[in-house]
């Protein structure tokens, strides 16, 4: 079993070293999407939107910013655009 993730864990320690600041960044990301996702699923049906909506909005622009550095640009115009639609959906629930 070992010798079947050593790739795996061989790839990761390469993408450390290539830019740990970008590796923690996106480590805290996942971390962020994971930890709104399992809060969504727990608190439905009413979860507590307008502390979850900012917090996912910072981890879409985290993974941006690294989309960026990664010279990504489908990652970038993805997160991009989340983090604009989801902004949008943060100003309009609290202007109404």
């Amino acid at each position: 079993m070992n010798e079947l993730l050593r790739p795996t864990f061989d790839w990761i320690k390469d993408d450390y070293r290539s830019n740990s600041f970008r590796f923690v960044i996106e480590l805290l990301a996942w971390a962020i999407s994971i930890g709104c996702s399992i809060t969504m699923a727990v608190t439905v049906p009413t979860p507590p939107l307008l502390a979850l909506y900012p917090i996912w909005i910072s981890g879409c622009a985290l993974y941006a910013w690294a989309s960026y550095t990664r010279k990504s640009f489908g990652m970038l115009a993805n997160y991009l655009l989340l983090t604009t639609i989801d902004s949008i959906g943060l100003f309009r629930m609290i202007a109404s």
